[in-house]
């Protein structure tokens, strides 16, 4: 069974590729030289432009030194990970082709191709929409306010269910905060078999915390107002929609 809920007010290809990038702690590199994990060792320019600190002994530094100058010969990854312990934790992945440059204590690396791969598929963003884009406004905080969200407010996540249709609560036996953006908030729907996500605008964007707590403030005003479903599934059950 699929969800119903419709997806709203979602950020675009864009801005969630630039958010993945500016929340990312690590990435993989694939280049001539092999594969390396670097963590907590790239940074972002205003652009989209990854900056990378490499180990003088590293085989992408030489790699990067010896490769012809503009043609790809790189590919980086990016994982973006549910903070909020769920099944199948990845939410998406990004990925940048094209080469590196040396520059002072750092590599840069120019990208030809972004390519970012959400559940709903894959999107080849385009570059100078990347370039001009902006992280969300919430990226870098999302996993300590989810993380709070569901440890210490359980109770307001199963009241936002009211807000779900009831079909797309069939067989639930729990539901998490999965994501959270200047747009709205993702609900993880999980039940025996299956897992299904579930989107709930606000009324308008969310630019700072402080109007993110308006916008969850006014979603669980509208959550009591409605009318309560059934309660979710505590025990594994043999059915599932």
């Amino acid at each position: 069974m699929g969800d119903t809920q419709s997806w709203t007010a979602a950020p675009a290809a864009a801005e969630r590729a630039r958010s993945v990038l500016a929340a990312a702690w690590s990435c993989a590199v694939t280049a001539e030289g092999g594969r390396e994990e670097f963590v907590g060792a790239h940074s972002v320019d205003d652009d989209g432009r990854v900056l990378l600190q490499v180990p003088e002994d590293s085989a992408l530094l030489a790699a990067a030194i010896c490769a012809p100058r503009g043609e790809p010969s790189a590919v980086l990854e990016f994982a973006d990970v549910a903070p909020v312990p769920v099944r199948n934790r990845i939410r998406a992945r990004l990925w940048l082709a094209g080469w590196f440059v040396p520059e002072d204590d750092h590599l840069a690396f120019r990208a030809t191709r972004v390519v970012l791969c959400p559940p709903s598929g894959t999107v080849v963003v385009d570059l100078e929409e990347f370039a001009a884009a902006e992280p969300d406004p919430l990226a870098l905080a999302e996993a300590q306010l989810l993380t709070h969200l569901a440890d210490c407010h359980s109770d307001a996540v199963e009241r936002l269910t009211r807000l779900v249709e009831p079909d797309s609560l069939h067989g639930a036996v729990r539901v998490q905060p999965l994501a959270v953006d200047r747009h709205g908030l993702t609900l993880r729907i999980e039940r025996t078999r299956a897992h299904g996500d579930v989107r709930l605008p606000f009324h308008t964007p969310a630019d700072t915390v402080a109007d993110l707590t308006e916008r969850m403030h006014v979603l669980l005003t509208q959550a009591s107002a409605a009318s309560c479903p059934r309660p979710l599934q505590r025990q594994r059950t043999d059915g599932d929609g």
